[in-house]
């Protein structure tokens, strides 16, 4: 939601810039490069990692000594075609994180809650460019894993759809 937001402001700061000298500036070479400014910055924008959010609260609670689960861990080298599941399997366990927390009352919740909402919305917003093969694995066919293993190869798969 923070990059959306600075989008926002920077295509209306290119707005009222352009709305107020648009004729003006065309007329020479500074137009031209006001133009193609303004095609090419929210694609610049666009490129910052989807996940940045759930990156940082993935460092927060990585180290939580309130969590002690076992949960699906999806394989960090899965085919590429697979790279959506393995990230929806990924956060489809953090919902058995965040009632974890909830039974013990860690401190941590607010930071699972954050990377599952966050999480769910950059999947359902900006789809990943996979298609689910048939070959890819459900998410209870992968090995169960103690909490800090889980959340390395969280973090890895994450990075990995970030490049």
């Amino acid at each position: 939601q923070k990059t959306h937001l600075k989008s926002i402001c920077l295509q209306y700061q290119l707005y009222i810039l352009l709305n107020s000298h648009f004729f003006c500036l065309l007329k020479n070479g500074m137009g031209l490069i006001i133009i193609f400014l303004c095609a090419y910055v929210p694609k610049t924008e666009a490129g910052h990692c989807k996940w940045a959010e759930v990156l940082k609260d993935l460092e927060k609670i990585k180290a939580s000594k309130d969590i002690d689960v076992s949960l699906y861990t999806a394989n960090t080298d899965e085919d590429v075609k697979c790279q959506e599941p393995v990230i929806r399997c990924f956060f489809l366990e953090t919902e058995v994180i965040i009632q974890e927390c909830r039974i013990k009352n860690c401190s941590e919740t607010q930071d699972v809650l954050n990377i599952w909402k966050n999480g769910n919305a950059s999947l359902e917003n900006n789809k990943l460019n996979s298609t689910t093969s048939a070959k890819c694995k459900e998410c209870e066919e992968y090995e169960e894993k103690n909490f800090r293993e889980f959340i390395q190869s969280f973090v890895k798969v994450i990075q990995k759809d970030c490049k």
